[in-house]
Parts: structure tokens; sequence; C-alpha cells
């Protein structure tokens, strides 16, 4: 599924995480998520409101635990703990950026970083919650019309600060921006580590065939126009859709097989679409590898930073190209009680790997079998009880 942001005032969490329950994402699985952290004094609540003319989705975060500030660590330790697991990993990408935004502003490591206004309770609840979110609707593609930035100034724990302010620049970077005329703070560093996470790119509506769109209202008020963002949900077009990428390349005859591994690891996090190695013989018979980034162009110039900082190549090519896309989509079935995403496209199915190895575990089984069986039910339509009773 495509989901299509158009911040219209500006982007924050609350914000985001309204317009996709707007769109349909179940409110009892995205409390489930969060309850999984650990968090404790909270109260997540959606309701209708009409705001000039337009009706949207508010949701409240009430606390009793009023406690705003905590390092880094922890919000991430608690991240971590969120169900199902791959809404673990999108949030807690969205956690690492934030560290890691605040460690370069303040030349501190992001382990030691303490985030005030970020520590509270709202933001891991808006992270998580939008994680959920995105898994529920089964989004697998991100793109945002370019963010509105406000201007003046905000007050935030270290003082008065520049708006934008600088955390939310930081986590923008390789974004598509554009000038506001609304004064104040229109892009929360929170809003901006939701779209960094899932690697989120910009431009207008992609090709899709439309479907559900959601609208999500925050909690300022403007004189003149509502104050929402939307989500509009669809999914790829028959045929598959061209697009422009970059593939980013060097050649590398002096690293580790362990290092390439964290490079690929980290292009991936870091919003890469993939990444993998060749082999390759250089001069004077020089066994080599040839790392290869696929990214769209957008991204190009904080991948191209990270790989030559990683693995201190002195050069590094870049060629244009056009990727063809195919339509896919997701359905879940149930293996002896564990969910499993299965990926269909026009030509073959396959289950994912993630929830996968996540059930294997907890059965006690093969990776082959587990995948077998979800194969099996996702041709049959049905479950792993109903299969199992016809076999007796």
């Amino acid at each position: 599924m495509i989901c299509w942001i158009n911040p219209f005032t500006g982007l924050a969490g609350d914000m985001l995480l309204a317009a996709l329950i707007d769109a349909g994402a179940p409110l009892d699985r995205i409390r489930s998520a969060v309850a999984a952290t650990g968090l404790t004094g909270w109260n997540l609540t959606a309701e209708r409101i009409t705001d000039h003319g337009l009706a949207a989705t508010r949701v409240y975060v009430e606390v009793t635990d009023l406690h705003t500030e905590r390092r880094a660590t922890e919000v991430l330790e608690m991240a971590t703990r969120a169900t199902p697991r791959p809404v673990a990993a999108l949030a807690t990408a969205a956690v690492t950026a934030i560290a890691e935004a605040e460690g370069r502003l303040h030349d501190a490591d992001p382990a030691d970083v303490h985030l005030h206004e970020l520590g509270g309770h709202d933001t891991l609840v808006d992270i998580v919650g939008c994680s959920a979110a995105l898994h529920a609707l089964e989004v697998t593609d991100v793109v945002s019309a370019p963010l509105p930035l406000g201007r003046g100034r905000i007050d935030a724990a270290h003082g008065v600060l520049p708006c934008p302010a600088p955390a939310t620049l930081a986590l923008l970077a390789g974004a598509a921006v554009t000038g506001s005329d609304l004064p104040g703070e229109t892009v929360t560093p929170t809003g901006a580590a939701l779209l960094h996470a899932p690697g989120a790119r910009y431009g207008p509506p992609p090709s899709m065939a439309l479907g559900t769109t959601g609208y999500g209202a925050g909690t300022r008020r403007l004189s003149d126009r509502p104050n929402v963002v939307s989500v509009s949900l669809g999914s790829p077009l028959p045929g598959g859709a061209d697009e422009d990428v970059v593939v980013l390349e060097t050649n590398l005859d002096d690293v580790t097989g362990e290092l390439l591994g964290h490079v690929i690891t980290r292009a991936l996090d870091a919003g890469a679409l993939d990444a993998w190695t060749t082999p390759a013989v250089m001069k004077k018979g020089r066994p080599a590898q040839i790392l290869h980034v696929l990214l769209h162009p957008h991204h190009e110039r904080p991948l191209r930073d990270l790989l030559l900082t990683e693995t201190g190549a002195l050069g590094i090519r870049r060629v244009a190209a056009t990727r063809t896309t195919l339509p896919r989509a997701f359905e879940t079935v149930q293996v002896d009680g564990h969910p499993v995403r299965v990926k269909h496209g026009p030509y073959a199915a396959k289950p994912e790997h993630d929830d996968v190895v996540a059930a294997a575990a907890a059965l006690g089984l093969p990776l082959r079998v587990v995948a077998a069986r979800a194969l099996r039910l996702s041709r049959a339509g049905t479950t792993t009880s109903q299969e199992e009773e016809r076999a007796r």
C-alpha cells in the first residue's frame, strides 16, 4: 500500500497519527503496540472534530505521569518492546534518528543525550502509534508533499530557539521543504522523524489506484484555514510504475565482511531502497567487493556521506537509472496463532522474513517449515487450525 502525505499546514506526530486513524488504522491495535513498550500513566483517545468546515480526527494523549525528560537510551529501550516486531523496528528507527540528531546538535554521544520535550509520553505514543498504524494499514511506501516550514522562534528547554527547531532541520536533511506564511513551529521533530524512519520520498502523489483519505487535526487553531494533514492510501497501478533512481558504487579491497554487512544495514536504515555487493578483481590482482546502493535522488547526499564515512573510500560513482516496480499487496495469515504477512506480486507470493523468524522462534520450528505453512494458508485462504483439522 502507498501512503501519500499532504502536510497542508505542517506535520506533527499527533496529526499524522490522527490522519492514519481517520484513514482506517484500528485504535485498539495502536493502543496494544504502545502498551507493549511498558509505558505507564497514559491513555490514547480519538474523536471527530470539524475545523473550518472540514471533518477530521484529533487524538488526545491523557497523561497522569508528567515525567517529560528521559535519556534517549530509555526511550529507545521502550520502543524496542513494541509489538509486533516490524512496529518495533520502525519505532526504533525513528527514536534513533532523534537521538542521533540531538547528539550532533549538542556534540554528545546519542546514547547520553537527554530528551527534554521529546522525552515525554506523547512522543513515544505518537512514534509507536504511527508505526503500528502504518503496519496495520500494510503501508510499504511513504511519499510526502514538500513540508512547509514556519518562521519566528520557539521556547525550548535550552531557551529561545529559531524556528524551525534545529532538531527538526537535522532530521529533515535531504527532505523537500518550502516556506510557509504561518508563524511558529509547523513541523515538529517527531513529525520529521516519522518521515525519516520509513525512508519517505517527496513529491506529488505517485501513480496509484486511490483508496481512502484520512484527515488528522492538530491542536493549534488557525484563523483562516483548517490545521490538518491528510493521508491518502492507494495501490500501485497494474503493469508497474517507472521511477528515477540513483545507484551509488564504490570498489573496496581493504574492508572486512563484517564492515560490509554493517554498511549495508546502515544504508537500508537510512532510506536506501536496496544495497548489495558483487565480487571483483582490481589492479595488481587484488580481490575486492563492489558496494552498490540503490536510492531515491533525494537520499543521495546523506547516503553518499554515510558510505564514504563508514568505508573510508576515496571516491564514489553515481549512476542514474530507472526502475519499474510491480504492484504488490499484503495479507496476514495465522500460523499456529502467530501472524505472518505474505507479500503478493503479479507472479509470486513470499512470506515476510521477519514475521517468519518470529513465528519460527516462538514455535520451535525451522524457518522453511513456517514459510511453507504460511504460503499454503495464503493459497487456501484459511488458518492453521482449519488446515490441521482437515488433515485429521
